[in-house]
């Protein structure tokens, strides 16, 4: 049984925005075509397929405004996706890079320094355990290793 659990974007963010909400900056979505491969839904956590339309917007994975709230770009299938449930296993958009960045954050939503690493996609889960063992993480993001957008979040199960 595994110890951690990987989430997407919560659904009632994703319905927010096919509903007509704005995103983090108070913009609507923009919309696009995707070219194929690099197009990570953060919803279906699955990667959005070439001439499928997509929303760009500005998303903040954290409760309330403060320093560390790291706001960015992601994407979105624009017509509503069944959210990511396996949670247990490692979401296939995660296979789409070599690796990425593993960061743990406080239960005051602050990075807590020390643990953000540039980590293999096979070594996520076993990183991503070791730091939730720890008492001042309560939760883990994994970002893009170029980029730094987030991709989904990890918790203790």
């Amino acid at each position: 049984m595994s110890t951690i659990a990987f989430s997407a974007m919560p659904t009632s963010d994703a319905e927010m925005l096919w509903n007509g909400g704005t995103d983090a900056y108070g913009h609507q979505p923009e919309t696009m075509i995707s070219d194929g491969p690099g197009h990570p839904c953060r919803h279906c956590l699955r990667n959005i397929d070439a001439g499928e339309e997509l929303f760009v917007f500005a998303y903040r994975p954290f409760p309330e405004l403060q320093p560390y709230a790291e706001t960015g770009p992601i994407f979105l299938h624009k017509t509503p996706c069944k959210r990511y449930e396996a949670e247990e296993v490692l979401p296939p958009v995660l296979a789409t890079s070599r690796d990425f960045i593993v960061r743990g954050y406080g239960k005051n939503n602050r990075i807590v320094y020390g643990t953000g690493a540039v980590t293999p996609i096979g070594d996520i889960p076993a990183y991503a355990t070791s730091l939730l063992e720890r008492a001042d993480i309560a939760y883990v993001h994994v970002r893009s290793a170029r980029n730094n957008c987030y991709q989904c979040r990890i918790d203790r199960v």
